[in-house]
């Protein structure tokens, strides 16, 4: 815990005027970031007497080993120079709200030849169109079904499109009239994008216009004796009003506007967003933060205005946005606002009529999410303190492990052999740290001899960190840090860049290996945890606690120690060791299914020198298959465009030498297919497996 007195900067050092400031901890990690009209006034307040302190101001201050600060020239600039750096270093002390991009939106993939409809999860991409965010998934497809049979928009994979493009057969939803097929030219490109439009200008909340032109055709097609036509034209009429119907209007004058409501106690805030267009409420979500220091309602809405606008402009910031609070200052956030959208942008809170009862809605929301959060949380806060005091307990160690870092090998049947470690902070998992490796200092299988690998990789890099910043003394490390050269062998983090790139990061980044666990935690029994602590031995590092989980009798070994340490079967700490090895597991296996799954999906073209994935693509689409390529003579390959003599050449030899893969079968026919060669552009789920993919020998995985 660190004196905050030792770190003040003299008064006379700090500016009088508006700035970004951020506080870092021993390991120079940002922990806190923040923004001051003031600087000088506002860093004062940090180092007051620290009884006087919010307890998690004081938490911070304690926790904090140094802060710097950045003098900007207005108010609108320290706001956006706040938002960004929150982003970049997700400082542990600041306000962040949880979920913010797992809430599925209604998307139109405006960028695309032919526009997409589907659903779409995490950062907007420029160029697709959305609508929403949705609580659920399901209520995007429910909606975008009943829409299709009056707006027959593609709704297709790639993989889906190009098939049916290749064999001139439209999807089922070509047959039954719910899309208009462009994939096998019944409308032309530019009719399909015009369907696309006409389907967002109705998401937009523009639906009298296509209500009265159906009504209107229905009534001709009626008069004509057309009542077939009229029929249909009713039908969608119907899909159209029970559309609209699951979204009501709420504000009667075609409103478009975001109403924001905090329900609050002394801990934990809740944060509910409804998003009105048009009048009709098309979106909702919400969010739950710790409050991590003494903070206004006013504060709080200014987080979750630059959570929700700090990456959007144009039309998705909309021109009115209703809060419960004003933010203070209010100009420099109306400002930035304003300034995000190209417009005027009004901030205000509703004082009566609609928009106030509509308000009161929303605060409703947020405090049943307010009240269900802590029904849930009060357990897990509880649960996973008394967890982490069992294990400091158990493993006897000064105080109860905040990070715990554990790793696993994973390989199949001696082949690909691949490790991970994962993170977990105060009993949660931090999924940011999480990093793979993959092994390839020796052939076979040898678990005790991979986890050493892993374990002093690992811990070079953290020496090297802690080097290169300064904190050892008269900068001599202890025996074993001059392997900060990583001169561990063929040992690969392929998460990362290489050593003297992945620790180039002055400025508190994020960087990969830089913060040491209290625990160390790995998959297996007394020889994993003996060589584990053997490689940090060899580091000179002995702060660190090691322990193993072995699975058949989940038991806990320690170094040294002959028998393990049996924790009771509903002990707390001993669930949360499992969910770690699991987690430690899972991060693994996938990484292992993923390199067996490129490696027998290679191809003979691979191994052709120069031979880009563009000349690959462009061969495959000449020929159709690498069967076929590989009957072609010279003069045939020649006539690809971009392909010379010479490289035909290379690539016939090179066909030539590869052996032919086994023919695949068909098992439900017994057919022998052809050696057809998947799109290149197809992604993972347009692959075949080859016949001899061990697909179903995932039991031998470890």
């Amino acid at each position: 815990m660190a004196d905050p007195s030792s770190y003040r900067p003299k008064p006379g050092q700090i500016p009088d005027s508006p700035g970004v400031y951020r506080f870092r901890d021993e390991h120079r990690r940002v922990i806190y970031v923040g923004k001051a009209k003031s600087l000088r006034q506002r860093l004062a307040n940090y180092f007051q007497d620290l009884a006087g302190l919010h307890p998690r101001t004081r938490s911070m201050v304690t926790t904090a080993a140094s802060v710097e600060w950045t003098v900007v020239s207005t108010e609108v600039e320290a706001l956006q120079l706040e938002y960004s750096w929150i982003k970049e270093y997700d400082p542990r002390f600041n306000v962040k709200y949880r979920d913010d991009k797992s809430y599925p939106y209604l998307a139109v993939t405006m960028n695309e030849e032919y526009p997409r409809v589907q659903v779409m999860r995490g950062h907007k991409k420029k160029g697709v169109r959305y609508f929403g965010p949705y609580a659920h998934a399901w209520a995007i497809r429910d909606t975008v079904d009943l829409l299709l049979r009056v707006f027959p928009v593609r709704t297709c994979s790639a993989g889906v499109f190009k098939n049916a493009r290749r064999t001139g057969r439209p999807c089922l939803l070509g047959y039954i009239g719910k899309c208009s097929a462009p994939c096998v030219d019944r409308v032309s490109a530019e009719e399909h994008r015009e369907l696309a439009e006409e389907f967002c200008d109705f998401m937009a909340g523009r639906t009298g216009t296509y209500l009265r032109r159906l009504e209107r055709q229905m009534g001709e097609a009626a008069e004509a004796m057309e009542y077939e036509r009229a029929a249909r034209l009713r039908d969608d009429i119907g899909a159209l009003k029970k559309a609209m119907e699951k979204n009501a209007v709420v504000l009667a004058d075609a409103t478009d506007a975001d109403l924001i409501a905090v329900a609050e106690d002394e801990l934990e805030a809740a944060v509910q967003i409804f998003h009105v267009r048009g009048g009709r409420v098309r979106g909702q979500r919400g969010w739950v933060t710790d409050k991590v220091e003494e903070i206004t309602t006013g504060a709080l809405v200014e987080h979750a205005l630059q959570q929700l606008y700090g990456e959007e402009t144009g039309d998705a910031v909309p021109k009115e946005v209703l809060v419960p609070a004003l933010p203070d200052p209010l100009e420099p956030v109306q400002e930035w606002l304003s300034g995000r959208r190209g417009a005027q942008v009004s901030l205000r809170v509703p004082q009566r009529g609609d928009k106030r009862a509509l308000m009161e809605t929303v605060e409703r929301n947020a405090q049943q999410a307010l009240i269900l959060h802590k029904t849930k949380r009060a357990s897990d806060l509880t649960t996973r303190s008394r967890a982490l005091e069992e294990i400091a307990d158990a493993l006897e160690l000064d105080s109860a492990p905040l990070r715990i870092e554990c790793y696993d090998i994973s390989h199949l049947q001696g082949d690909d052999v691949v490790a991970s470690m994962v993170v977990f902070e105060d009993g949660l998992a931090r999924k940011s740290e999480y990093r793979r490796f993959q092994i390839k200092g020796f052939e076979g299988q040898d678990d005790v001899r991979s986890m050493h690998e892993v374990i002093t990789r690992r811990f070079k890099r953290y020496l090297a960190e802690k080097e290169r910043t300064g904190e050892w003394a008269d900068g001599e490390s202890p025996d074993g840090a001059a392997g900060a050269s990583d001169d561990s062998g063929p040992l690969t983090d392929v998460s990362s860049a290489p050593l003297s790139d992945g620790l180039k990061d002055e400025d508190g980044r994020p960087k990969r290996f830089a913060y040491p666990p209290q625990l160390v935690v790995v998959d297996g029994g007394q020889p994993q945890v003996a060589a584990a602590q053997r490689a940090l031995d060899e580091l000179g590092i002995d702060d660190i606690a090691v322990c193993g989980l072995a699975k058949r009798l989940e038991e806990v070994w320690v170094p040294g120690e002959d028998d393990p340490v049996v924790l009771p079967r509903t002990s707390e700490g001993l669930y949360l060791l499992q969910r770690i090895r699991d987690e430690a597991h899972r991060f693994a296996i996938n990484y292992q299914r993923t390199k067996r799954s490129k490696r027998f999906r290679s191809s003979p073209l691979d191994d052709v020198p120069g031979l880009g994935d563009t000349r690959k693509q462009a061969l495959i689409k000449h020929f159709g298959s690498v069967k076929r390529l590989r009957a072609a003579t010279i003069d045939q390959i020649c006539e690809v465009p971009g392909i010379g003599r010479k490289t035909a050449e290379t690539i016939a030899v090179a066909l030539a030498q590869a052996a032919p893969a086994a023919p695949a079968v068909n098992t439900a026919t017994g057919e022998i297919m052809e050696d057809e060669a998947p799109d290149p552009t197809a992604g993972a789920s347009g692959e075949p497996v080859s016949a001899g993919a061990p697909d179903e020998r995932r039991g031998q995985e470890t």
